[in-house]
């Protein structure tokens, strides 16, 4: 579900919600607040882009916990971990689970937006990046079986000889294949043609 980028505020001191979600807010960015981690989990929809601001020390599930369940369902959106009770294994998992950066309260404002500033740059970057490689897998599945068979072995670097031999065709045919492959693919060298393919990423 795509929409406005927003700024998800978990915790359950109801000033501290409120302080983050009034910041944020000031600087033009939507804001939605929640007071513990399984409300948020309770509504928030898969694929809404923007970021994740969670104190750890929660009632319920903690900000840790809440990070590593995003990553068990598959959700990679980026997070500001903000704690009272900052000490290194706090600090390690929390970046292990892919945390932007961890803060101390209280934060100051400036160290704080700086924080989801990058964060919501961050979820734009890979959401454009998830948009690109899903175009590069559509080119690819344009191309019939028989061209993706040349495709797959011209990127491995065999010759249109080889390539022949291999799929027991014409060196015309071949050719042909190839010709096709580069026009669906919109390369124009070997070189080409093996980045977009590497970039399609097409074991995630």
């Amino acid at each position: 579900m795509a929409g406005e980028p927003t700024v998800f505020v978990v915790d359950d001191d109801e000033l501290a919600r409120d302080s983050v979600c009034a910041l944020v807010r000031s600087m033009g960015i939507l804001a939605e607040s929640f007071c513990s981690a399984e409300d948020f989990l309770d509504h928030y929809v898969a694929g809404q882009p923007g970021c994740l601001v969670t104190d750890i020390r929660m009632l319920g599930m903690s900000g840790l916990d809440l990070q590593e369940r995003l990553r068990e369902l598959n959700i990679h959106m980026p997070v500001v971990v903000i704690t009272a009770y900052a000490n290194t294994p706090l600090t390690v998992r929390a970046m292990q689970a892919g945390a932007v950066t961890l803060l101390e309260k209280p934060c100051d404002d400036h160290e704080l937006w700086d924080a989801i500033r990058k964060s919501l740059a961050l979820d734009a970057e890979e959401r454009a990046s998830q948009e690109y490689r899903q175009e590069l897998r559509g080119r690819i599945e344009t191309l019939t079986p028989a061209q993706r068979k040349v495709m797959d072995l011209i990127v491995v670097g065999k010759a249109n000889k080889v390539i022949a031999m291999e799929l027991d065709v014409s060196i015309r045919t071949v050719e042909a294949r190839r010709h096709e492959v580069f026009s669906k693919m919109r390369a124009d060298s070997v070189a080409e043609l093996v980045r977009l393919v590497l970039e399609a990423n097409l074991d995630s």
